[in-house]
């Protein structure tokens, strides 16, 4: 039987404790002799417990149960930083981690980070939110996060393991539609029309807008370049730089309804010189989000769209109209500046009108295939009684 001092075994020591309880203690890869988190009831249970440890460094599974003693918030903070995200990103899980994330994990080491912890931790963000878009977004970085962690070999497992805890489920938002965004132009003003019609027919996203210039405008040709993009971050600075993707550098081809506009834009507000802005404030400064953003909901309430209608939903309209043009997913893709054909789909909207014409084209199709076989079994039998 084992004993205060210890008794040796083939592989680590058992000793017991005046608890009456048995402390198990197995040498690592490293030399080091490591004793169990936890002491046991019996032998038999430290004695099985060293027999899974010599297991697990025969395999090459063993794990210095020290790795994982790692702050999470100085390991998170590194994280983000090793990234070198665009600032717009950056600016979101720098976020997310300030209000959501860190308050219930800052204090805590890797490898105190428990699945039932990330459950209870997930469930509170819930109660307490009601964003479930955020929450989401949250629990997708954690789960980036701690995934580095295991990849470091910090910890074994990454305790991010809820099933669909990371999708988000973003309300289907109907398109605006023809009438509504001429009425919504009408309302910003002729300084914002065209950024209007660009946001619905080109389509533009925001801070691809914000960045284009004289030097993109082809008046003759009706084609606008988008070559950079300039997100405004919350603190007001604008962070010119690339576009959301590869994909989002493209030329589009606007149609020729908007030549009036998109001319007297130039000659009244666009700012002059080729590397002009095309759009500016009323005092000749880069545009705001928080000024614009004023009068966009002013304008959104007298034409009687829903509260959470954005700006950058006017998108929606102009894929919507785009497949009903006749246009492919590819075409739609490259018009909108889209990298995956996920990210079109979810912009492909089939409401009650279009699936009225789905329906008619499918009568169309059936009756002319059964009118042309009822001709060919008339014709056979006029055939038959000559």
């Amino acid at each position: 039987m084992a004993n205060k001092k210890g008794k040796r075994r083939a592989f680590g020591a058992v000793r017991k404790l005046p608890s009456g309880r048995y402390q198990a203690r197995y040498p690592g890869p490293d030399g080091v002799m490591r004793p169990a988190p936890e002491t046991f009831a019996t032998v038999r249970d430290a004695d099985d417990w060293l027999a899974e440890k010599r297991t697990e460094i025969r395999r090459g599974d063993w794990q210095n149960p020290d790795a994982g003693a790692v702050n999470f918030e100085e390991y998170a903070t590194l994280w983000v930083k090793e990234r070198r995200l665009s600032p717009t990103t950056d600016e979101l899980y720098r976020r997310l981690l300030r209000l959501h994330i860190l308050p219930a994990f800052e204090d805590l080491d890797l490898d105190e980070i428990t699945a039932p912890r990330v459950r209870s931790w997930r469930s509170e963000r819930l109660d307490s939110t009601g964003a479930e878009t955020t929450v989401a977004k949250s629990y997708r970085l954690l789960k980036a996060i701690l995934e580095t962690a295991v990849e470091d070999e910090l910890i074994r497992r990454n305790p991010c393991r809820i099933r669909g805890a990371g999708k988000e489920t973003a309300a289907e938002r109907p398109p605006a539609t023809v009438d509504q965004v001429d009425a919504l132009a009408d309302v910003l003003g002729p300084r914002w029309r065209l950024m209007v019609y660009l946001g619905a027919y080109g389509p533009l996203r925001p801070e691809e807008q914000a960045e284009l210039r004289r030097k993109d405008v082809d008046l003759d040709n009706l084609t606008i370049r988008v070559r950079q993009a300039a997100p405004e971050l919350t603190t007001g600075r604008r962070a010119e730089g690339a576009t959301k993707s590869e994909a989002g550098k493209r030329i589009v081809v606007l149609p020729a309804f908007l030549r009036t506009d998109l001319r007297r834009h130039l000659d009244w507000y666009a700012e002059k010189g080729p590397d002009g802005l095309l759009f500016v404030g009323e005092k000749s400064k880069p545009f705001r989000r928080s000024t614009f953003g004023r009068k966009w909901r002013t304008a959104r309430t007298k034409v009687g769209l829903p509260d959470g209608f954005r700006f950058y939903d006017l998108r929606h309209t102009g894929h919507t109209l785009t497949t009903r043009s006749g246009a492919t997913l590819k075409d739609t893709m490259v018009r909108a500046g889209q990298s995956t054909e996920r990210a079109a789909l979810i912009y492909q909207h089939s409401d009650v009108e279009r699936q009225r014409e789905v329906a008619a084209g499918l009568d169309r199709l059936v009756r002319q295939r059964r009118h042309a076989v009822d001709d060919q079994a008339s014709g056979t039998d006029v055939a038959r009684d000559a």
